[in-house]
């Protein structure tokens, strides 16, 4: 199976938490966290349509200005999900920059806020150089983004200050039967990016046709060449104080992931200082990771005070993790 859902960290355990996402066959990306982003290659910075940053601490939020310089002109709007601070720091960088000269650009920030019960979406647009306006405000679930392709669901948890943490989970994959359909005459070819696609978007999929060189074929009559399985799941937490709420509540949201990227800032021998600094230790992340029943667990966001030493932070998530 060709995984659908590519996910990288783009820094070093001891460097801001930043988790980059490529959405295979689909001119998109997403980020968690908005840190130094610099790793990214401009036509990479440009394929980020979504945004979920956990909370605008200047380690997970510094790269926004990067990040509207490599898509300032794109005619695809961007789309920046956070707690409610992320607005007003938005709104505040924005105001940082004199905008005389956009009013025909393109350019669209959506900014949706969830303080953990509604959702609130506002919008800066180049046209009106970058004034805040609210459009709408909805009660929510933690349901942020839905397609065809994935849903993304957030739970408020606290660091002293509202923090998110994330899960994205692809609604179904679409393996192909090679063998199926070689039986059929057919070969792998870019027709089957359409013929997935078409599964996706229309219910009524098997009165629609896809081409296949030069001829319009109904998908009815290669459907079965389609084999729908359980989609990928992945899960993004850091920055959460120890409590039985916040455990609670990661556990809730990281359930059965595929893969869960947790924050391991502090050792348990310095558990004390975790929780006066509202942090995980590796021993908490690895054991949420195996209550949650997580098939695979990676680890970022480590204290400075351990650079001479990560594989001690390592070997305690990990030895927890395989309990």
């Amino acid at each position: 199976m060709k995984p659908l859902i590519h996910p990288r960290l783009l820094n070093s355990y001891f460097d801001d938490p930043c988790l980059f996402v490529r959405i295979m066959y689909e001119k998109r990306a997403i980020l968690f966290d908005l840190g130094n982003i610099h790793s990214l290659k401009p036509s990479e910075l440009y394929k980020i349509t979504d945004v979920f940053v956990t909370h605008t601490h200047m380690d997970h939020f510094i790269g926004f200005d990067t990040l509207l310089r490599g898509i300032l002109r794109r005619e695809v709007p961007l789309n920046i999900y956070g707690p409610t601070s992320v607005l007003y720091c938005i709104q505040g960088k924005l105001r940082g920059y004199t905008w005389n000269l956009i009013e025909d650009y393109p350019t669209r920030i959506n900014v949706f806020t969830f303080n953990g019960r509604y959702l609130t979406h506002s919008i800066f647009s180049a046209k009106n150089r970058f004034k805040k306006q609210t459009l709408s405000r909805s009660e929510s679930n933690g349901l942020l983004l839905q397609n065809t392709i994935f849903t993304v669901r957030a739970v408020k948890l606290d660091h002293s200050i509202p923090c998110l943490a994330y899960s994205l989970e692809e609604k179904y994959h679409i393996n192909i039967d090679k063998a199926l359909l070689t039986s059929k005459g057919l070969s792998v070819g870019p027709w089957l990016n359409d013929f997935k696609k078409i599964i996706r978007e229309h219910a009524d999929h098997d009165r629609q046709s896809v081409k296949i060189g030069d001829k319009d074929v109904q998908i009815s009559e290669i459907s079965d060449i389609a084999r729908i399985t359980r989609g990928q799941k992945i899960s993004y937490a850091t920055d959460i104080a120890i409590t039985p709420k916040n455990i609670a509540g990661l556990i809730g949201l990281i359930k059965d992931s595929d893969i869960f990227f947790c924050e391991a800032y502090f050792l348990e021998k310095d558990r004390e200082r975790a929780i006066e600094r509202s942090h995980l230790t590796a021993k908490t992340a690895g054991a949420t990771a195996k209550k949650a029943g997580v098939k695979k667990l990676e680890l970022m966001h480590f204290s400075p005070k351990y650079s001479d030493c990560p594989d001690r932070v390592l070997d305690e998530a990990m030895r927890e993790f395989h309990r």
